[in-house]
């Protein structure tokens, strides 16, 4: 039964990976939650004439409580802000899009609902909805379908409302005939906004429309965990330990004689060089290709930082757990990783499950940090500060375990032996040297 065990490992593996993967991508709408957007209100009301009387009013204020009461709570985090602070969020990536009502909306609508009864030039107050294209494209995507949705409604509400007022306004007094507002009249009362969707700083060119940092990202966290594998295989068979193929030739080299305590320190040594050389090679690709490297410093050392302590985290789990650890860092970094990183869909348009995985799984904190150095001019609330402090952490749990398990071996004498099995009695005989 021994075949049977690695098709049971992997059918298992693929099982999970089917399911985080599919389940990440089905129907990222119904599973929107929490998905922030800034809603600023600078209307500061006109005063009308209605007949002989003045009356102040602020239409900003009717069409902000109109979008938060008609805004699902379960699925958007409508904030009301301050035109400042949306910016700064914005800036920050802490919002997905701003919905702003000018300071004239209220003076322009009362125009509006004048002058469609009177000649002379008109125009439509604005209503300005703001994406933040730098988090995302299918985040900007979001946006703007809960624009198109929630603004075209309350075009429909105020145009419904207006007309209602001009033709309060235009009711002529006892026994005289009705005013008829004309066809083109009810047609401009009826839909009485002018909806802008703009972009808050777009990306500028060579950005793959908010996908280089995902894919940066990705690469980071790819030859962190597939190059310590490498590392770790060939010094292990460097140092006799494990078989060298090349081709049709086999070389077993003579098993040194070494403590599993200064192996790990040679395969930690070979991952930091590793990863200074790596993230110099990804730079200079970048800038080839064009990318825009606003501070390419920062993102050597950020990629330099992150490869060390993946490395180190994957190359300690291996020196812990042996072979099986590449099936614990495929989960940890790959199966788990890439659907709660947050790069091509927002955390809030998936299950709520991958949130409480992209708290601490690597791949999301270095989507954050990445992504804060190539869009958000390395902005520490963009997540530079989180994506540096967890890779901190990340470093510090990998030497915490990879020193204190292989210290631990050394002293209880586990030695890297084969041990040899008698055939058919199961029973392990004396250990040889290889």
């Amino acid at each position: 039964m021994r075949w049977a065990f690695p098709i049971v490992v992997v059918t298992l593996l693929a099982s999970l990976l089917g399911v985080m993967y599919l389940d990440y991508v089905v129907d990222p709408e119904q599973n929107l939650h929490d998905f922030p957007i800034a809603l600023v209100n600078q209307d500061v009301g006109d005063d009308l004439k209605n007949g002989d009387q003045v009356q102040h009013v602020n239409f900003g204020d009717q069409v902000s409580e109109g979008l938060q009461k008609a805004v699902p709570s379960d699925k958007i985090d409508l904030r009301v802000l301050g035109i400042n602070e949306a910016q700064l969020q914005m800036q920050s990536a802490q919002v997905y899009g701003t919905i702003i009502i000018p300071s004239d909306f209220s003076k322009r609508l009362g125009i509006l609902g004048v002058g469609s009864v009177v000649p002379g030039d008109i125009t439509k107050p604005v209503l300005t909805l703001q994406t933040n294209p730098r988090t995302g494209a299918f985040a900007t995507a979001v946006v703007q379908k809960f624009g198109e949705q929630a603004l075209t409604q309350v075009n429909t509400q105020v145009g419904q409302q207006l007309t209602d007022t001009v033709k309060k306004q235009l009711a002529p007094p006892p026994g005289a005939p009705p005013t008829e507002l004309s066809a083109a009249t009810r047609l401009v009362l009826a839909q009485p906004l002018n909806i802008v969707v703009d972009q808050f700083r777009p990306l500028p060119g060579g950005s793959g429309e908010g996908l280089t940092a995902f894919f940066y990202s990705l690469l980071l966290l790819l030859i962190g965990m597939v190059g310590a594998m490498i590392i770790h295989q060939l010094i292990d068979s460097a140092l006799g330990f494990l078989p060298t193929e090349w081709g049709p030739w086999y070389v077993h080299y003579p098993r040194a004689s070494i403590s599993r305590l200064k192996t790990l320190l040679i395969k930690w040594s070979a991952v930091t060089v590793m990863a200074c050389a790596v993230s110099g090679a990804y730079l200079l690709i970048a800038k080839i290709l064009g990318m825009p490297l606003d501070k390419p410093l920062l993102l050597f050392l950020y990629g330099a930082f992150v490869i060390i302590a993946v490395g180190f985290t994957c190359t300690a789990v291996l020196a812990a757990v042996g072979t099986s650890g590449l099936i614990i860092n495929i989960i940890v970094f790959i199966i788990l990783g890439l659907p709660s990183s947050g790069g091509t869909i927002p955390i809030e348009a998936t299950p709520k499950y991958f949130g409480w995985l992209a708290k601490f799984e690597p791949m999301h904190q270095v989507f954050l940090g990445t992504r804060s150095i190539l869009y958000f001019n390395g902005n520490g609330q963009a997540g530079l500060t989180r994506g540096l402090w967890m890779a901190v952490l990340g470093l510090a749990i990998g030497v915490v375990l990879g020193l204190f398990i292989t210290r631990f071996y050394d002293r209880k004498g586990l030695e890297r032996k084969p041990v040899n099995t008698d055939a058919g009695t199961g029973k392990h005989a004396k250990p040889a040297d290889a």
